[in-house]
């Protein structure tokens, strides 16, 4: 399994992660890669849940990602359930236009979740619906618009989490 990168050798950001970001079914080689480059910017792990709509080696999510996988550790679910079931009392916030919470209000600890949807369509009710409506949260943007582009979506809230927590391992 792929290792963290750390700035300056900082261990605690490898065994404690600033985030982990969930991605559920993601459907673009091109996202994933970027948010892969995300990670490995940020300290974060990435775990994948299945199905994809891609292969991991696919050439275009290689060429986003600029092979930033080697300094993230990334791992794939068969099924949400299985990452829960590997990743007990995972502290998990659905993020999704569905919301109310507003992200910039969270008190983000270390190791908190990320749950992210597919492009094409977010997260289905089904999977809302497993999670406390108060954890939902969204990203504040103007009226007619649908949504933002999931890697955009993904470093907004995520460098606000690490932001939070002072920048841990940046220099």
């Amino acid at each position: 399994m792929p290792q963290n990168s750390t700035a300056k050798g900082d261990e605690s950001v490898i065994s404690k992660p600033v985030c982990h970001v969930v991605l559920y079914e993601p459907e673009i080689p091109p996202n994933t890669g970027n948010i892969i480059r995300l990670c490995a910017n940020t300290g974060a792990r990435l775990h994948l849940i299945e199905p994809l709509g891609f292969e991991l080696d696919d050439k275009r999510m290689r060429r986003a990602g600029l092979d930033y996988r080697e300094f993230t550790e990334v791992s794939v679910y068969g099924s949400l359930q299985s990452f829960l079931d590997q990743n007990p009392g995972a502290n998990l916030y659905p993020c999704t236009t569905k919301g109310n919470g507003d992200y910039s209000k969270v008190a983000f600890e270390k190791g908190s979740c990320l749950l992210f949807g597919p492009e094409s369509r977010g997260l289905p009710e089904i999977v809302l619906n497993r999670f406390p409506r108060e954890r939902w949260l969204r990203i504040p943007m103007l009226p007619y618009n649908r949504s933002l582009n999931l890697s955009n979506a993904v470093a907004v809230i995520l460098y606000e989490a690490w932001r939070q927590q002072g920048f841990a391992g940046a220099y």
